[in-house]
C-alpha cells in the first residue's frame, strides 16, 4: 500500500506528464513551425495565474490501430476556466503535438464539459483551434463528438459570446464549430480552414491549390468572409481577442462593460462639417464621418477586408459600447450587394443578441445591379439585412450623411423598420432614386420631344435636385426626427443613448422567425 508521500509524488509525476503529453521533441517541432503550444496560448490570452484546468488526466478509450500502447494525458486538448481583464471565461486549446490535435470521444467530452459550464454560468466561450480533424482511429465516435459540440454551439448561440481563434489547421468537420461561433480570428501563415484539403481537390476536380490559397487567413478574410479578423502572429491574435471581448457582455442578460469616459461626450466635431463633398458623386471615406464621434476616436473594425462597401465594428460613445454599421462610398459607391448584406446582417444580429446599441451611418445609392447579383439571390440576401434591422430591439440610431435612395433607404435602419432616432445631416438626399435616373423615367417623353434633349434634361435634373435632394421632405413627414449640423452628431447620439437606455420592446410569442436564409 502506497504511503501518503508516494501518492503525492504520483500526483506530481502525472501532473508533469500532462504538461507535455507527447514529450519534449514534439513540443520542439511545434515551436519549429512557428507555433506556440496549447498551454502557451492560454497563458498569453488570460490574466496571469487565473487559469484553472479541468480533466488533465483524461485519456483516450481506444485500443485499436496502434493506440493501445500510446496514452496521452489530457487526450490532446487543454480545457478550463480563467479570467480576461477580470471577467470569467471558459476555454479550450487544442494540442497539435498529440496525434495532430485530432478529436476523439474523450477529447470531445472535455470540450462539451466546458461549453456546458460556460452556458450554465453565463460566461464567454473561447476555442483555440489547431487540429487535423477527426481522429480516424476512433471512427464514428469522433464524428459523434463533433456533433455534440455543434449542438452545443447552436444552443449557446445568442446566449453567450462564442469566439474561435484559429492557430493552425482546421479541417473537415472541425470547421463547422468555428463557423457557428460569433467571431473567427485567424493567424497569417500558420492557420487554415477548409472542408477538403488540396490533395482531395486535386483528385476530384483536377485543381491545383496550396493550403494557404485554399483556406489561409487572407483567403477567408477577403474572399469567403469566414474570418472576421486576421492576426499577424500569435501575440497579435490574443491581443485582438482581448480587445474584442472588451466591447461585449458576459451573456445575453447583461449589458456590455461601460468604461469611464474622459472624452467629453458632448463635444462638437467641427471637421465633420467638411466631410461630405459638394459633388454628389464624389467618393469619401465613411470612417471620416463616424470615427471622430467615438470616444478617443477608437474604432474596432470587424471583417475589414471583406465586402468593403459596408463597414461594421465596435466603438464607444460616453463609455457605452455601440455597434457601427456604415455604407462606404469609397467602395462601389457604397451600394448594397450580396456580400455586404450578409456581412452587415450577421453583425446586426450579434449586436441585438447581446444588448449592444446600433449606430447606423447611411450613404447608399441603392442595390448593386447586374445579372450576377440577381442570379446570386440579391433579393434573398438583401432581405437578410432588412430582417436583421427590423428584428433588432436594441436602441437603434440612424444618421443619413448623404444618399439614401430607394429600397436601400428602407433597409438601412429607416424609421419605417423601427429605428428609434433618425437623424440627417444637411447634405442628406432622401429619394426613390438619383436625380438623373428619376428625371429620365418621369419625363421620358418630354425629353424625347425637346428641341435640346440634353439641355432640357439638365434643367429637369436641377429642378429635381432642388426639390428632393435634401432631407426636409422626409423631415416634414417625421421620417427623419431632426436635421442637425454634422459637428453636433456626437452630442446628439450621446443624448439619444441616455434616452434609450431603458428601452423595452415586447415581441409576439413565437418559436422563432424564419429569416430568409
Amino acid at each position: 500500500m502506497k504511503t501518503r508521500a508516494e501518492k503525492v509524488a504520483e500526483l506530481a509525476r502525472r501532473g508533469e506528464l500532462a504538461l507535455a503529453p507527447a514529450g519534449a521533441p514534439a513540443l520542439d517541432k511545434q515551436h519549429a513551425r512557428g507555433k506556440q503550444s496549447a498551454r502557451e496560448r492560454i497563458a498569453a490570452l488570460v490574466d496571469p495565474g487565473s487559469f484553472s484546468e479541468f480533466d488533465r488526466f483524461v485519456v483516450h478509450r481506444t485500443d485499436g490501430f496502434g493506440l493501445d500502447d500510446r496514452e496521452f494525458l489530457g487526450d490532446g486538448v487543454v480545457t478550463g476556466r480563467a479570467t480576461i481583464d477580470g471577467r470569467q471565461v471558459f476555454l479550450f486549446s487544442q494540442d497539435f503535438t498529440v496525434l495532430g490535435g485530432s478529436l476523439g470521444e474523450a477529447y470531445a467530452e472535455k470540450i462539451c464539459k466546458v461549453m456546458d459550464l460556460a452556458v450554465r454560468t453565463g460566461c464567454p466561450m473561447i476555442g483555440i483551434n489547431d487540429s487535423g480533424g477527426a481522429r480516424i482511429q476512433e471512427g464514428v465516435a469522433s464524428l459523434g463528438g463533433y456533433a455534440e459540440i455543434f449542438w452545443r454551439n447552436v444552443q449557446a448561440s445568442g446566449v453567450i459570446p462564442q469566439i474561435s481563434l484559429i492557430a493552425g489547421p482546421c479541417a473537415g468537420g472541425a470547421v463547422y464549430s468555428p463557423a457557428i461561433t460569433d467571431f473567427v480570428l485567424m493567424t497569417e501563415k500558420i492557420s487554415q480552414m477548409f472542408i477538403t484539403g488540396p490533395e482531395i481537390i486535386k483528385t476530384v476536380t483536377g485543381e491545383d491549390v496550396t493550403f494557404d490559397d485554399l483556406g489561409g487567413a487572407s483567403t477567408h478574410a477577403t474572399k469567403s468572409g469566414v474570418a472576421h479578423f486576421v492576426a499577424h502572429d500569435e501575440d497579435d491574435l490574443v491581443d485582438l481577442a482581448r480587445s474584442l471581448l472588451s466591447f461585449i457582455p458576459q451573456n445575453n442578460l447583461e449589458d456590455p462593460p461601460r468604461l469611464v469616459c474622459e472624452d467629453d461626450p458632448h463635444r462638437d466635431v467641427p471637421q465633420l462639417d467638411d466631410v461630405i463633398p459638394d459633388a454628389p458623386n464624389k467618393p469619401y471615406d465613411m470612417h471620416d464621418a463616424f470615427v471622430p464621434i467615438l470616444d478617443d476616436e477608437d474604432f474596432f473594425e470587424v471583417a475589414a477586408l471583406y465586402a468593403r462597401n459596408i463597414i461594421v465594428g465596435f466603438g464607444r460613445v460616453d463609455g457605452r459600447s455601440v455597434g457601427i454599421v456604415a455604407n462606404q462610398p469609397n467602395v462601389l459607391a457604397g451600394v448594397l450587394d450580396i456580400a455586404s448584406s450578409i456581412k452587415a446582417a450577421r453583425f446586426v444580429r450579434f449586436c441585438d443578441a447581446f444588448n449592444i446599441p446600433l449606430l447606423t451611418f447611411v450613404d447608399v445609392p441603392g442595390f448593386l445591379p447586374g445579372t450576377d447579383q440577381e442570379f446570386g439571390g440579391i433579393i434573398l440576401h438583401g432581405a437578410k439585412l432588412l430582417y436583421a434591422f427590423a428584428e433588432a430591439t436594441v436602441p437603434k440610431i440612424t444618421v443619413i450623411t448623404r444618399k439614401a435612395y430607394g429600397g436601400a433607404y428602407d433597409v438601412m435602419s429607416s424609421k419605417h423598420i423601427r429605428a428609434d432616432l433618425n437623424l440627417a445631416w444637411p447634405s442628406a438626399e432622401i429619394a426613390v432614386m438619383g436625380a438623373e435616373g428619376a428625371v429620365k423615367t418621369i419625363f421620358r417623353r418630354e425629353i424625347a420631344t425637346a428641341a435640346d434633349p440634353l439641355a432640357r434634361t439638365q434643367e429637369l435634373v436641377d429642378e429635381y435636385v432642388e426639390r428632393f435632394a435634401n432631407p426636409y421632405i422626409a423631415a416634414q413627414r417625421g421620417y427623419v426626427d431632426d436635421v442637425i449640423e454634422a459637428r453636433r452628431t456626437r452630442s446628439v447620439v450621446t443624448t439619444a443613448l441616455d434616452m434609450l437606455e431603458n428601452k423595452r420592446v415586447e415581441r409576439p410569442k413565437r418559436k422563432h422567425g424564419n429569416i430568409p436564409l
